[in-house]
């Protein structure tokens, strides 16, 4: 099982990989096409980085329910996780959503905007890590 606990913290990272540098693709792409810039690249990378974070977060989550049943962990902190990782996936949604919007250049949010959605996700993954390493309520 510490291989599954290994690969586990080896997807959640590449999948916080993704979710950290999507809103930043954003922010150039709409500060670029503000400036009249040809931003097709960035819509292509965007694409490609949150294909890849989706894989990323599709193995994060098999990994993690196997450790979950395999160890019959329970706890009101692991209730308190799993609402935290659903509302990081709802971000990681959204995040597609943005990407279509780009695709179909329809995004009217701002680049402080994403600078700000930017910060949301690390908001979200700090209590994730306080619920698990430290569990400060069981």
């Amino acid at each position: 099982m510490l291989w599954i606990k290994m690969l586990h913290v080896l997807f959640v990272i590449a999948w916080l990989a993704g979710v950290f540098y999507l809103p930043r693709i954003c922010v150039h792409y709409v500060e670029g096409r503000n400036q009249g810039e040809d931003v097709r690249r960035l819509i292509i990378m965007a694409g490609k980085l949150l294909n890849f974070s989706t894989v990323m977060a599709s193995l994060a989550i098999l990994a993690g329910s196997i450790l979950w049943l395999h160890y019959n962990i329970t706890g009101l902190w692991l209730h308190a996780k799993l609402l935290f990782v659903m509302l990081l996936i709802a971000y990681h949604f959204q995040s597609y959503r943005y990407l279509q919007q780009m695709r179909s250049n329809q995004i009217i949010k701002t680049s402080l905007f994403f600078r700000v959605y930017n910060e949301l996700a690390l908001l979200l993954v700090i209590p994730i890590l306080i619920l698990v390493i430290i569990k400060p309520f069981y």
